[in-house]
């Protein structure tokens, strides 16, 4: 028997019920925890709780006629299972309580409903990070994956060890709060403090001279931190409403993450802890070092299990235990929590389908099936963007996982329609295959001249938002999602071919020494025309035989729908073996190199393009400034490789390549250096 069903039988049986202290009395014991915990948790006192205790035992004394303690509590209950009288008992009372607090599932799952499946140990984690000082939670999560229900336990959780709670949803600020960073961070400080009941006071704190990030962060460091008594957990929901201007987000983020390093360091710091909610990719240009993403805990909300459906499907007072009907679900709508409770409440609400899952499995795709009025939402959305909509049509036709451009690819899967198994996408779910192809047959518009036209447009358009202008190599954003992708198909592969040997992953990230003297002394102009004879210089280099491999360089052209990358072919000559080579401009003077080879090959490489941007002898001469290591401009060159599995991130692989490049510099510069992968 698990606490889960002698709870249920508990409240099946007694005329009474349970109340929440004695089911936290139950619950708490179980797990072996002693009255003194259970009483500074529940905000008892300790005698109250023995008391519940004692009147507990006694009940399940006489419940199974024979005597039960503290101590003997789980270990006489835990071997017994449930006969089929008490399984019965539980079935009648879960349809009882289904009939009487059936909920149509819309907005996060209340604190007291019956229907939240937990999902541990994400919240048990959850919560022990957001009790250590000055942590960071991010949240990921596609729409309707649960993400407001986990956030509504985490606060709920909060309140009850006495922490202060505000929450931020950015979604509610207006479009004129974006208009500059000092309005969207004057506009953040003033609802924190209502939101703590406390006078909004940023003219007292705000210096126009030190600008709004250094007065944003005066402000909660010497008034809402200083203030308040005890930690405060800030949630700041759906940040990517940020994402959406640029600028804005790519001062505020990395001002997040100073807040959590500074409290590494400043006690009144670590009473800050933050809960970062988003659902997309992060395509905001950030070094690693200045994203709040990458640091304390990341929940990425999974999909329900087969046994978290089943257990779902018997609190809506269905008898599924068998399995198959919680198949047939599973195979039209996955896991996806809200797919799946809203057949369950169809299934036993009234006006429902009696308990048809045949039935309503079968209209599940068609515009009269239960699911019509939020999958039209998604309709509406791509038809707005033919081009994601024809990529998306690509998938739900096709019958094998479809190669996309990466940047589509990672739209439509943040979006939570499409899984990514490799380098290849399919369709989230069969409901979304079988009800997408249908709505979106473009058989007819893409017959028309026009709409082949402007999908063509469109196509340069997207290549050109992955381009940078003036070195005409993959930009940063780019750079990220290629990286993302790359390191999934070679986990796939992987794990398809486990025999076959891995060729490492290695990222090379090169910066021009000094550059920014060079542009300040020479001018931009110059400036320009130096990084573009750097990374032309670059792409030359990964042309030129290198021990037993030869790198040949194919440039794409924008209306390349096929690849539409930056990339170079890397041809090992024993093996004849084929890799994938990406140059891009990593920053303002830094380019990154990311390549299948090994690390001494990696190592080669870096070792051509340090040696021939020094040949280019670009004179540096700048009066006054001495101790330079060269009179013409060098490049420091870090270096890192590894072989990727399931647990590594793409951040483990950029960290120790800007480690390496770190290491360069602080050796003395015009130097390579190789960083193992931790």
């Amino acid at each position: 028997m698990t606490i889960d069903e002698v709870v249920l039988l508990l409240k099946a049986s007694q005329s009474n019920g349970l109340t929440t202290l004695q089911e936290m009395v139950l619950r708490s014991s179980w797990a072996g925890k002693t009255y003194t915990n259970i009483a500074l948790e529940a905000h008892y006192g300790e005698e109250r709780v023995r008391k519940v205790a004692s009147n507990l035992w006694q009940v399940l004394s006489d419940f199974w006629q024979e005597p039960i303690n503290k101590f003997n509590f789980r270990q006489i209950l835990e071997s017994r299972r449930l006969t089929k009288a008490q399984q019965q008992l539980i079935k009648e009372f879960n349809r009882t309580a289904t009939a009487i607090s059936l909920e149509f599932p819309s907005g996060p799952v209340s604190l007291n409903s019956r229907f939240y499946i937990p999902r541990q140990p994400i919240e048990e984690h959850a919560y022990a990070e957001m009790a250590e000082p000055g942590s960071v939670v991010c949240i990921r999560g596609s729409k309707k994956m649960g993400k407001s229900s986990l956030i509504l336990r985490m606060l709920s959780h909060a309140d009850h060890q006495g922490f202060h709670t505000v929450s931020i949803d950015f979604q509610q600020a207006d479009k004129a709060v974006f208009a500059s960073l000092d309005k969207f961070l004057r506009w953040l400080c003033a609802n924190i403090s209502r939101e703590l009941q406390l006078e909004p006071k940023l003219n007292d704190y705000w210096d126009e001279e030190m600008g709004s990030k250094v007065s944003c962060s005066i402000y909660f460091q010497k008034y809402l931190l200083s203030t308040v008594d005890s930690p405060l957990v800030l949630v700041l929901n759906e940040v990517d409403w940020v994402f959406e201007y640029p600028e804005i987000a790519g001062e505020f983020l990395p001002l997040v993450r100073s807040w959590y390093e500074q409290a590494k360091s400043v006690e009144i710091w670590q009473k800050l802890r933050l809960i970062l909610v988003y659902s997309t990719e992060i395509i905001v240009p950030l070094k690693l070092t200045q994203s709040p993403f990458n640091v304390g805990l990341t929940i990425k909300l999974p999909n329900f299990t087969k046994k978290q459906v089943q257990d779902l499907a018997e609190r809506h007072g269905l008898d599924w235990t068998d399995g198959k009907d919680t198949e047939n679900l599973m195979k039209m709508v996955g896991g996806h929590p809200y797919l799946v409770r809203l057949a369950l409440y169809h299934l036993v609400g009234k006006g429902g389908l009696e308990r048809n899952l045949g039935q309503l499995l079968q209209q599940a795709p068609t515009t009269s099936g239960i699911y019509h009025e939020y999958l039209r939402q998604y309709v509406l959305t791509l038809q707005q963007e033919p081009e994601l909509g024809s990529a998306f049509y690509e998938v739900v036709k096709a019958t094998e996982p479809v190669k996309l451009e990466p940047v589509l690819g990672y739209q439509l899967k943040n979006m939570g329609l499409v899984n990514l198994e490799g380098d290849r996408f399919t369709p989230m779910c069969e409901l979304y295959r079988l009800y997408f192809r249908e709505q979106l047959n473009m058989s007819e518009d893409a017959s028309n001249p026009r709409m082949e036209q402007l999908e063509k447009e469109n196509q340069q358009l997207r290549a050109l938002s992955s381009l940078d202008e003036l070195t005409q190599l993959a930009n940063r954003r780019y750079f990220q999602t290629y990286l993302q992708i790359e390191l999934q198909r070679v986990v796939h592969e992987s794990s398809a071919h486990p025999r076959h040997e891995i060729t490492p992953v290695s990222l090379i990230l090169c910066d021009i020494d000094y550059f920014k003297i060079y542009n300040k002394t020479y001018g931009n102009s110059i400036g320009d025309q130096c990084l573009q004879q750097i990374a032309q210089t670059i792409q030359n280099c990964v042309k030129l035989p290198l021990g037993n491999a030869s790198l040949s360089y194919a440039k794409m052209t924008t209306t390349d729908s096929s690849h539409r990358a930056w990339q170079t072919s890397l041809t090992a000559h024993a093996g004849d073996e084929y890799s994938s080579v990406l140059v891009a401009r990593y920053g303002g003077e830094e380019f990154a190199i990311l390549t299948h080879a090994h690390a001494t090959t990696a190592i080669n490489i870096a070792e051509q393009i340090r040696e021939q941007v020094k040949a280019l002898a670009i004179k540096c001469e700048y009066p006054g400034i001495g101790g330079l290591p060269a009179s013409v401009l060098t490049v420091s060159l870090g270096v890192a490789s590894f072989i990727p599995n399931a647990e590594t991130q793409p951040a483990n692989l950029v960290n120790a390549a800007e480690q390496a490049l770190y290491l360069a510099k602080r050796q003395g510069r015009d130097r390579v250096i190789f960083h193992e992968v931790i």
